[in-house]
């Protein structure tokens, strides 16, 4: 585990956009393709900003997203596909985008994106970590067992209140109960795993991930085990931490 301390979410953002270049270059020069796969939300949005602006041979490579709400119109401002849509995949020409979709027949839709994914192993992974420590849509307590790479979850308290403050959403009862979400498991079939968290609002998850061994009841704890993880911090997310212990 690699963990770099940035100054703000700006610094932080170019850092990661480097840096899954960096692994989507070696990919696409190893076997002519790569596979990423986004995070969304408000966290990520200097990452994407620099990430559409490196020098990649996009058109190698295939994008995957981590989650979506369940009976959300893609027309909605929360909705996960309508945020990359809008940020990365129009403005990259990509090999293929593969979306999570959580209208019509759920469960086709997870049917359809697990035999996908299984074909070959994500490149690089930029995984967010929520105000609940949570990993995609993994609320805790997270299903560390199963091995189905996207599931259907039910969305905690914690989370919500997350949506509506980032303005997603007006109130908690506007957020959706339901997502699809990839696995934790999944996630961790990665090759590499790159978290940029910036903001003091995460500060709380980072120190008790930080501090904790694996647990279900603070999900982002399992990126720890990964054998090529790298968390990106800013100095507000990183606030509550002793780095002279890092």
């Amino acid at each position: 585990m690699n963990i770099k301390i940035l100054e703000d979410s700006v610094e932080l953002g170019e850092a990661t956009a480097q840096h899954c270049a960096r692994i989507l270059n070696k990919a696409i020069a190893e076997k002519n393709s790569a596979r990423l796969l986004l995070s969304t939300g408000k966290s990520q949005f200097e990452t994407i900003r620099y990430l559409i602006n490196q020098e990649v041979d996009w058109e190698k490579v295939e994008m995957f997203h981590l989650d979506e709400y369940v009976d959300l119109s893609e027309k909605h401002q929360a909705s996960f596909r309508k945020y990359l849509k809008e940020r990365f995949t129009s403005k990259v020409t990509l090999k293929e985008s593969y979306f999570v979709d959580g209208e019509g027949n759920i469960e086709e839709n997870i049917k359809n994106l697990n035999m996908v994914i299984r074909e070959s192993p994500i490149d690089v992974a930029l995984i967010g970590i929520g105000e609940n420590a949570h990993i995609a849509f993994n609320d805790p307590p997270a299903n560390f067992d199963t091995k189905e790479p996207f599931i259907l979850v039910n969305l905690d308290d914690a989370c919500k209140k997350q949506q509506v403050g980032e303005g997603w959403f007006k109130t908690m009862d506007d957020v959706p109960k339901q997502a699809i979400t990839m696995s934790v498991y999944q996630i961790l079939q990665s090759k590499v795993i790159i978290s940029p968290v910036p903001f003091s609002s995460k500060a709380k998850a980072i120190k008790e991930t930080m501090e904790n061994e694996k647990t279900n009841k603070i999900p982002a704890t399992a990126l720890k085990d990964h054998k090529d993880f790298t968390l990106y911090l800013d100095k507000e997310s990183s606030s509550l931490l002793d780095v002279n212990q890092l």
